[in-house]
């Protein structure tokens, strides 16, 4: 296993595909495991791995930003930011096991490696002195691309913050290079000393596709599993690579099968050099529901979002005339839980591409006192069901 940095390396494409790709890359970074490339079918040329981790010429078009999701401005310290109250994301690595063409972090690629380049000290003291923090996120980059030691240590000092009860870390390398986990006893052996039953560890694994989950990512899989991990996954709707129902619900059966819980979808972000990935907002959460209707219960968990500056806003239903969203999760927490009524937009890609809502709701705490109120009781004599309130 090697990882290919220069795209005339990549001999499977023809020599003029090489030299036209190599203007694509001298603008946005290509890095590509040679395991990953072998399971391309290049015979194909509308192979969706192929399209993952290939260049394309169409990344050149002028298209999005390099922060879609404004990071920088929940930027705390160098290499951590805090967007939500009882989590943080460290940014411990800049490297992959290869560089997905749709990343909403090129940037960190092109010319901000300072964003990754982690005071772990005092990012450390941030969350120890932030007790609402109950949830690390390590991301980057990729974090399982640092060395073993590395990771160990920054797990082992998080581990030591009794707080912290939840340590995610957010990782496309059981598919892109899954040798790392097989054949690194000693990486499993930090998952079994730092998952407690009490206080897991979770790999949020990347699957794009049905054809990632080859034999190889199966064995890494499980032996995550074994060593106590919890393995969820998530992946962005992507044009040309997972944009029809089938594709999704046999991308969710299969991860269901091997105990990966499938958890996000996220709507594509607005990234530089990624236009020709994007699907329209309302297109993506039809292929995501009709999707689910093909699947178990298991397997139908994902909830389809949009990672938006100001938090995790979830797309929850259609009609002819509106789209309905609320907030899963937000940077004000008083927006956590707000329901959402829009003119629908079909050629929307973005929560940005809507106009005001015409309508929205809060919960306030009077409502949810209210509704804390109200129980289910019955006749003694088992008759009907009815609503009561603590007042009856």
């Amino acid at each position: 296993m090697r990882y290919v940095t220069d795209i005339m390396d990549v001999m499977q494409l023809k020599e003029d595909e090489r030299k036209d790709l190599s203007s694509v890359t001298e603008n946005f970074a290509f890095r590509a495991s040679s395991y990953y490339l072998s399971l391309i079918d290049w015979n194909d040329p509308q192979d969706p791995l192929r399209k993952i981790v290939i260049p394309d010429a169409n990344e050149m078009y002028n298209w999005g930003t390099k922060d879609p999701s404004r990071e920088r401005s929940y930027t705390v310290l160098p290499g951590l930011q805090h967007k939500y109250r009882q989590t943080a994301l460290m940014l411990v690595s800049n490297a992959c096991g290869s560089l997905c063409r749709f990343c909403f972090r090129k940037r960190i690629f092109i010319d901000s490696h300072h964003e990754t380049a982690i005071d772990l000290p005092r990012a450390l003291d941030y969350i120890r002195e932030h007790r609402e923090i109950t949830n690390v996120l390590l991301s980057g980059g990729d974090p399982l691309m640092l060395s073993t030691e590395r990771l160990e240590e920054i797990v082992r000092r998080l581990r030591d913050i009794d707080h912290v009860q939840i340590i995610r870390i957010g990782t496309k390398l059981p598919v892109y290079n899954p040798f790392r986990i097989t054949e690194d006893p000693s990486l499993l052996e930090i998952v079994k000393r730092y998952s407690h039953e009490n206080r897991r560890i979770y790999f949020v694994i990347q699957f794009n596709h049905p054809k990632e989950i080859s034999s190889e990512t199966l064995k890494a899989v499980s032996q995550l599993q074994e060593a106590g991990a919890i393995t969820v996954s998530q992946t962005p709707l992507l044009r040309g690579v997972n944009d029809n129902p089938e594709t999704l619900a046999q991308l969710f059966k299969k991860l269901s099968f091997i105990g990966v819980s499938p958890y996000y979808v996220f709507q594509c972000r607005p990234s530089i050099g990624n236009y020709h990935f994007q699907v329209p907002v309302e297109t993506s959460y039809a292929i995501v529901e009709k999707a689910k209707s093909m699947c178990s219960g298991l397997a139908k968990r994902a909830k389809f979002v949009m990672s938006h500056a100001t938090g995790k806003i979830e797309v929850v239903g259609l009609t002819d005339r509106y789209v309905y969203m609320k907030y899963a999760q937000a940077a004000d927490p008083e927006n956590i839980g707000m329901f959402m009524v829009f003119e629908r937009n079909p050629a929307a890609f973005w929560f940005d591409d809507y106009s005001d809502p015409v309508d929205h709701h809060r919960l306030d705490a009077e409502e949810t006192r209210a509704a804390g109120d109200v129980y289910i009781s019955q006749s003694d004599d088992g008759g009907e069901l009815h609503a009561a309130t603590t007042m009856d």
